[in-house]
Protein backbone atom coordinates (compact mmCIF):
# COMPACT_ATOMS: atom_id res chain seq x y z
CA UNK A 1 0.00 0.00 0.00
CA UNK A 2 0.95 3.48 -0.92
CA UNK A 3 0.39 6.77 0.80
CA UNK A 4 0.73 9.93 -0.14
CA UNK A 5 1.52 13.26 1.79
CA UNK A 6 1.55 16.55 0.07
CA UNK A 7 2.99 19.94 1.39
CA UNK A 8 3.65 23.25 0.97
CA UNK A 9 0.85 24.99 -0.37
CA UNK A 10 -0.27 28.11 0.87
CA UNK A 11 -1.52 32.23 0.19
CA UNK A 12 0.68 33.90 -2.47
CA UNK A 13 1.07 36.84 -4.27
CA UNK A 14 1.04 36.77 -8.37
CA UNK A 15 4.68 36.08 -9.55
CA UNK A 16 5.73 34.28 -6.57
CA UNK A 17 6.70 30.49 -6.54
CA UNK A 18 6.31 27.85 -4.73
CA UNK A 19 7.12 24.35 -3.92
CA UNK A 20 4.96 21.51 -3.31
CA UNK A 21 6.44 18.34 -1.75
CA UNK A 22 5.14 14.63 -1.77
CA UNK A 23 6.01 12.09 0.33
CA UNK A 24 5.20 8.72 -0.09
CA UNK A 25 5.52 5.91 1.93
CA UNK A 26 5.01 1.78 0.70
CA UNK A 27 7.37 -0.26 -1.27
CA UNK A 28 9.34 0.68 -4.00
CA UNK A 29 8.23 4.60 -5.02
CA UNK A 30 11.14 4.45 -7.63
CA UNK A 31 9.18 1.83 -10.04
CA UNK A 32 6.06 4.18 -9.71
CA UNK A 33 5.17 6.95 -12.11
CA UNK A 34 3.78 10.20 -10.10
CA UNK A 35 1.56 13.10 -11.20
CA UNK A 36 0.39 16.30 -9.58
CA UNK A 37 -3.00 17.18 -10.67
CA UNK A 38 -5.07 20.44 -9.15
CA UNK A 39 -9.26 20.36 -8.99
CA UNK A 40 -11.05 23.57 -7.83
CA UNK A 41 -14.18 23.53 -6.65
CA UNK A 42 -17.51 22.69 -9.52
CA UNK A 43 -14.67 21.32 -11.70
CA UNK A 44 -12.75 17.92 -12.33
CA UNK A 45 -9.62 17.16 -11.41
CA UNK A 46 -6.86 18.67 -14.28
CA UNK A 47 -3.84 17.25 -15.18
CA UNK A 48 -0.80 19.36 -13.99
CA UNK A 49 2.37 17.47 -14.20
CA UNK A 50 3.81 13.98 -14.30
CA UNK A 51 7.58 12.09 -14.32
CA UNK A 52 7.77 8.99 -15.40
CA UNK A 53 9.36 6.05 -12.77
CA UNK A 54 12.52 5.19 -12.50
CA UNK A 55 14.76 7.84 -12.88
CA UNK A 56 12.46 10.71 -13.80
CA UNK A 57 14.01 12.01 -17.52
CA UNK A 58 11.01 12.15 -18.82
CA UNK A 59 8.45 14.51 -17.56
CA UNK A 60 5.16 16.21 -19.29
CA UNK A 61 2.89 19.23 -18.25
CA UNK A 62 -0.27 20.51 -18.91
CA UNK A 63 -0.21 24.08 -21.37
CA UNK A 64 -1.11 26.10 -18.86
CA UNK A 65 1.84 25.22 -16.69
CA UNK A 66 4.49 24.37 -19.20
CA UNK A 67 7.53 26.68 -18.59
CA UNK A 68 6.57 27.44 -15.29
CA UNK A 69 6.66 25.13 -13.36
CA UNK A 70 8.89 21.69 -12.93
CA UNK A 71 8.33 18.58 -11.34
CA UNK A 72 10.87 16.00 -9.75
CA UNK A 73 11.43 13.52 -7.72
CA UNK A 74 14.30 11.81 -5.34
CA UNK A 75 13.62 7.95 -5.18
CA UNK A 76 16.14 7.50 -2.09
CA UNK A 77 14.30 10.27 -0.14
CA UNK A 78 10.87 8.43 -1.56
CA UNK A 79 10.19 12.27 -2.42
CA UNK A 80 8.35 14.44 -5.57
CA UNK A 81 8.00 17.91 -6.20
CA UNK A 82 6.19 20.39 -7.91
CA UNK A 83 8.53 23.67 -8.19
CA UNK A 84 5.86 26.42 -9.38
CA UNK A 85 7.43 29.68 -10.78
CA UNK A 86 5.63 32.85 -11.88
CA UNK A 87 2.26 31.93 -10.13
CA UNK A 88 -0.69 33.46 -11.54
CA UNK A 89 -4.59 34.00 -10.14
CA UNK A 90 -5.39 30.61 -12.01
CA UNK A 91 -3.29 28.49 -10.18
CA UNK A 92 -5.15 28.31 -7.47
CA UNK A 93 -6.37 25.14 -6.69
CA UNK A 94 -6.41 22.36 -4.47
CA UNK A 95 -3.31 20.10 -5.62
CA UNK A 96 -3.11 17.03 -5.06
CA UNK A 97 0.29 14.02 -5.65
CA UNK A 98 -0.41 10.72 -7.30
CA UNK A 99 1.45 7.30 -8.00
CA UNK A 100 0.64 4.58 -10.01
CA UNK A 101 1.12 0.94 -9.44
CA UNK A 102 4.60 -0.59 -9.32
CA UNK A 103 5.90 -1.69 -12.86
CA UNK A 104 8.86 -3.69 -12.39
CA UNK A 105 9.57 -4.99 -16.16
CA UNK A 106 9.07 -1.87 -17.85
CA UNK A 107 9.32 2.14 -16.68
CA UNK A 108 6.08 3.66 -17.09
CA UNK A 109 6.06 6.95 -18.98
CA UNK A 110 4.41 10.30 -17.31
CA UNK A 111 0.47 9.86 -17.29
CA UNK A 112 -1.85 12.30 -17.81
CA UNK A 113 -5.01 10.95 -16.70
CA UNK A 114 -6.35 10.68 -13.46
CA UNK A 115 -7.37 7.51 -14.06
CA UNK A 116 -4.22 5.80 -14.91
CA UNK A 117 -3.25 6.59 -11.15
CA UNK A 118 -4.05 3.95 -8.15
CA UNK A 119 -3.14 6.37 -5.14
CA UNK A 120 -3.67 9.69 -3.89
CA UNK A 121 -2.57 12.01 -1.45
CA UNK A 122 -5.29 14.34 0.28
CA UNK A 123 -4.46 17.78 -1.48
CA UNK A 124 -2.61 21.08 -0.73
CA UNK A 125 -4.20 24.21 -1.02
CA UNK A 126 -2.73 26.90 -3.12
CA UNK A 127 -4.06 30.33 -3.12
CA UNK A 128 -2.98 33.05 -5.51
CA UNK A 129 -3.41 36.61 -5.14
CA UNK A 130 -3.76 39.10 -7.88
Amino acid sequence: QVQLVESGGGLVQAGDSLRLSCAASGPEFSFRAVGWFRQVPGKERDFVAGIDSYDGTNTSYSDSVKGRFTISRDNARKMAYLHMNSLKPEDSAVYFCAATRRALALALPPLTRATEYDYWGQGTQVTVSS
